[in-house]
């Protein structure tokens, strides 16, 4: 769906408070969910607001999304 929604507490929102204390004891999950966030605020921009842009940076940008949003959940289920 365009414009959505992607932060990881939308997606796990049961995992909140995991979430919160990575942030805030772990830098480089602070670090990789700041680029996740930023990733994702990226992606809804050029989906809401009808940004020409190549349909393939589009793709390579939520691939991207996609790939962080594992690695923190990786280590959220650490």
């Amino acid at each position: 769906m365009l414009g959505e929604s992607h932060d990881l507490l939308h997606e796990f929102p049961d995992l909140d408070q995991k979430i919160a204390a990575l942030r805030a004891d772990n830098p480089e999950f602070a670090r990789l969910m700041d680029e996740y966030d930023s990733l994702d605020a990226r992606v809804r921009q050029f989906e809401e607001l009808g940004t020409p842009v190549a349909d393939e940076t589009i793709e390579d940008l939520k691939k991207q999304r996609l790939h962080l949003k594992d690695t923190l959940y990786d280590m959220i289920r650490a």
